[in-house]
C-alpha cells in the first residue's frame, strides 16, 4: 500500500517545496501592489481641507495667474503654499461673510496657521508629495519649460485638487531617461513663460497644438519625430546631460 502511494508523497513534497520558493515572490508581488495602489499612494484621491479651495475657479473661471498664489515656483525648490494674507487679498473684499472661509478669516484676525473648524488639525493637507529621501526642485523644471500638467494632471480642471501621479521612480526616471519627449518651444516664448501660457490660451480659448491638447487633460503624449529631433536640439541648447540625470544623486542627495 506505501508503495502505491509514494508518487503521491513525491508529488506533494515538490509542491510544497515549489509553494515555499514562490512565497516570497508571491508577499513581495503583494507588498508591491499595495505600496503602488491608491489606498497607500493617494493618487486620484481627494483629501479634506481646511477650506474647500478650487483651482478650476480660481485659475480658470478667474483669470488668477498660478503665480499669484505659488510665487516660489520659479526660484525655489517648492512651488509653495500661500499665506492667509494671499487669500485675504480678495475675500476681505468678496465672500466677507461666507461660512465657507471662516478658517481663513480667523487665521488672519488671529495671526494663526489655518485650521480645520472642527477639529484641532492644523495646516493643509498636502496632496502632493515625494518621500523626504527624494530631492525634487520646482524651478529647475519650470526653467526647461515643463509644464504643472506634466506631473499634476489637469490642475486647471480640478475642484478639489488630487495627486495625478504616485510619483514612482520608475515614472521620473522615464522622463530623466528620455528628456525629449518632454522639451517644447512656444513661439518666441521662454521656457518659463510657456509654461503659464498654456493657461492662458486654454481660458481664452485659443486653438491648441496636439502636445496642448494632451497637456490640458493630462494625457500622455506620444512626439512626433519633427518633435523629437526639436526636442534633442533643446536638449543640446539647454544643456542638459542625460547621462547625469540617471545618477542616483541627481534625487537622492
Amino acid at each position: 500500500m506505501a508503495q502505491l502511494f509514494k508518487p503521491y508523497a513525491n508529488s506533494l513534497a515538490k509542491m510544497s517545496v515549489l509553494g515555499a520558493g514562490l512565497a516570497p515572490v508571491l508577499i513581495f508581488y503583494a507588498g508591491s501592489t499595495i505600496s503602488r495602489s491608491p489606498a497607500n499612494t493617494k493618487a486620484g484621491v481627494a483629501l479634506t481641507q481646511p477650506v474647500k479651495f478650487s483651482h478650476k475657479h480660481h485659475a480658470m473661471e478667474l483669470g488668477i495667474s498660478c503665480l499669484f498664489c505659488h510665487t516660489n515656483v520659479e526660484k525655489s525648490g517648492t512651488a509653495g503654499i500661500p499665506p492667509t494674507e494671499t487669500c485675504m487679498t480678495c475675500h476681505s473684499q468678496i465672500w466677507t461673510n461666507s461660512p465657507e472661509l471662516q478658517p481663513v478669516r480667523d487665521s488672519f484676525e488671529n495671526g494663526t496657521p489655518i485650521k480645520f473648524m472642527d477639529s484641532d488639525q492644523v495646516g493643509w493637507n498636502q496632496v502632493n508629495k515625494v518621500p523626504e529621501f527624494v530631492y525634487f526642485n520646482h524651478s529647475i523644471h519650470i526653467d526647461r519649460g515643463i509644464n504643472c500638467n506634466y506631473c499634476h494632471g489637469p490642475i486647471q480642471e480640478m475642484q478639489m485638487t488630487v495627486k495625478n501621479q504616485p510619483f514612482s521612480m520608475a515614472w521620473c526616471l522615464d522622463c530623466h531617461r528620455n528628456p525629449e519627449k518632454a522639451l517644447y518651444k512656444d513661439g518666441d516664448l521662454t521656457a518659463k513663460q510657456q509654461v503659464f501660457n498654456l493657461y492662458r490660451k486654454i481660458q481664452a480659448g485659443e486653438k491648441l497644438t496636439p502636445r496642448e491638447e494632451a497637456l490640458a487633460h493630462g494625457k500622455p503624449y506620444e512626439p512626433t519625430k519633427e518633435e523629437l529631433a526639436k526636442g534633442r536640439e533643446l536638449v543640446n541648447e539647454y544643456q542638459i546631460k542625460k547621462s547625469q540625470l540617471m545618477d542616483c544623486w541627481v534625487c537622492h542627495r
